[in-house]
C-alpha cells in the first residue's frame, strides 16, 4: 500500500464529465489498496474569467481581495471532484488550502509556502477517505487567503507530497510525459522514461511548459519522486523525474531542447568602462522586479563598453523606460532594443563528460545561416538568442543534430 499525491490540472477538470472519469481514476487507485490525496486546479479558463471580473470593477484588482476571488476556482474544483467521488460509492472530503492549513508568507498572488498541518489529511486517510485539496492557494498567519501564482497547483501538490512523504506524486495534465521537445514542433519528438530533476529544472526555466519550475525546485530539494501522466490515458508509466540519472544505462548527452519566445533584448551603447557600472544599470532593474536572463558585456575600447541583457517580453517596454533615465545619469550614448527574439537550449547532464556539445550546436545552426546573437551556459545547459523567425528552425535542426528522433 502506497500514499499517493495525485495533481490534475485545467484541462483535466475542465467539465463535469472530465471530473467523473478523474474520480472513476482515483477510485481505481483506492481500491488497488492506496492512499490517495488529490490536489485539483481550477477548470479550464476559470482563473482566466475570474481576473477579468475584478479587473471589470477594478482596473487593477487590490492584490488581497484578488487572492480571494482567484482561490474560488479551485475551491469549486474540489468540491465537485468529492461530489463526484461519494456518486460512486468512495468517502471523500474536501479542502481548500486554509482548512489543510497551508500556510504561506503574505506576498499576495504570488505567496511562497512556509509549511503544511498535514494532521487532518491524514486523520481522514486513515477513516479511509480520498482527501480532495484545492491546489494553488493558502493562507497567511493574519489568515488572509493567498495564491501561488501561475501553475501553482503543481506546488500545491508536490508541497502536500513532501509533507506527507507520500511515495510518488503524479502530475496529470494533457500530455503523457516530458518529450525531447514540443512536439507541436517536431513531430519526431520522443517521450523521455526518466529525467532528472537537474534537467527539468533547465527545462522548466528554460520554455518547457509541463511544469512549473518551483514544484520541480519543491520536488528536488525535499526528494519528491515526480511523475508525469497524461489524464486522458489509462495505460503510460508517463515520464519519472528522479534524483539521480540512471548510472547503468549510457546516459544520452543532449536529453532535450528547450525554447522560450518570450524573450526580448535591452542594449546600452557606449557606457563608461568603469567599476560598479553593471550594478548601476540592473540594480534599477533589479528594482523595479524584473528578472534579467542573459547578460553580456563587451571588451572595453575608448574607455567605453556596450551593455546588453535579456529580459521577459511583457518587461520590455517597462525595462526601456527604467533605461532611459540612467542613460542620462551615465552618459551612454544610445538605448537599443529588439522584442523579436528567443532562446533555444540544449539540456543534458550527458554534457558534463562529453566536451564538444557547443561546437556541434554552434555548427548545426551555421550551416542552417541562423545568426547566434547571445550565448550562455551553464554545466548541463547551452543556451543561443536568435531571431524569433528562426525558432522552429532550430529546434528541428539541433533535434536531429543530437538524434533525439533516434
Amino acid at each position: 500500500m502506497a500514499l499517493i499525491v495525485q495533481k490534475y490540472g485545467g484541462t483535466s477538470v475542465a467539465n463535469p464529465d472530465r471530473i467523473k472519469n478523474v474520480a472513476k481514476r482515483v477510485a481505481k487507485f483506492q481500491a488497488q489498496g492506496h492512499q490517495v490525496v488529490v490536489v485539483v486546479s481550477a477548470m479550464s479558463g476559470e482563473t482566466n474569467k475570474l481576473i477579468a471580473l475584478a479587473k471589470e470593477v477594478q482596473a487593477t484588482p487590490d492584490p488581497r481581495e484578488l487572492d480571494a476571488i482567484m482561490s474560488t476556482g479551485e475551491q469549486v474544483t474540489s468540491g465537485l471532484l468529492a461530489l463526484a467521488l461519494m456518486d460512486i460509492g468512495c468517502k471523500a472530503r474536501s479542502y481548500n488550502g486554509g482548512q489543510v492549513k497551508v500556510l504561506t508568507d503574505s506576498t499576495h498572488t504570488k505567496a511562497r509556502i512556509l509549511s503544511i498541518d498535514e494532521a487532518n489529511m491524514r486523520r481522514d486517510l486513515d477513516a479511509g477517505h480520498v482527501v480532495v485539496v484545492a491546489g494553488f492557494q493558502g493562507v497567511d498567519e493574519n489568515g488572509n487567503i493567498t495564491t501561488l501564482g501561475r501553475g501553482g497547483s503543481d506546488t500545491s501538490g508536490v508541497a502536500l507530497a513532501a509533507a506527507l512523504k507520500a511515495d510518488e506524486c503524479q502530475i496529470y495534465t494533457d500530455v503523457d510525459g516530458v518529450y525531447t521537445t514540443d512536439p507541436r514542433v517536431v513531430p519526431e519528438a520522443k517521450k523521455l522514461d526518466t529525467i532528472t530533476f537537474e534537467e527539468m529544472l533547465e527545462m522548466a526555466s528554460l520554455g518547457s511548459k509541463v511544469l512549473q519550475i518551483r514544484s520541480v525546485e519543491f520536488a528536488g530539494k525535499y526528494k519528491v519522486k515526480l511523475r508525469v501522466l497524461s489524464s486522458f490515458q489509462d495505460e503510460g508509466e508517463g515520464t519519472l523525474i528522479t534524483v539521480e540519472e540512471d548510472k547503468n544505462m549510457e546516459q544520452p548527452i543532449i536529453s532535450g531542447i528547450a525554447f522560450n519566445r518570450d524573450e526580448a533584448k535591452l542594449t546600452m551603447l557606449g557606457v563608461p568602462d568603469t567599476p560598479g557600472i553593471a550594478y548601476q544599470i540592473l540594480g534599477s532593474i533589479a528594482d523595479a522586479n524584473i528578472d534579467v536572463d542573459m547578460i553580456i558585456q563587451n571588451v572595453g575600447h575608448d574607455g567605453t563598453t556596450d551593455f546588453s541583457f535579456t529580459v521577459n517580453r511583457g518587461d520590455y517596454a517597462k525595462a526601456q523606460g527604467i533605461l532611459e533615465g540612467v542613460k542620462a545619469k551615465l552618459g551612454a550614448r544610445e538605448i537599443t532594443g529588439d522584442n523579436k527574439i528567443c532562446k533555444v537550449s540544449a539540456v543534458g547532464v550527458g554534457m558534463r563528460s562529453h566536451p564538444g556539445v557547443a561546437s556541434k550546436m554552434f555548427k548545426a545552426l551555421a550551416d542552417e545561416g541562423i545568426n547566434i546573437q547571445m550565448i550562455s551556459t551553464s554545466e548541463i545547459k547551452i543556451s543561443v538568442v536568435l531571431d524569433e523567425k528562426y525558432l522552429e528552425l532550430a529546434v528541428r535542426v539541433l533535434h536531429r543534430t543530437f538524434g533525439l528522433d533516434q
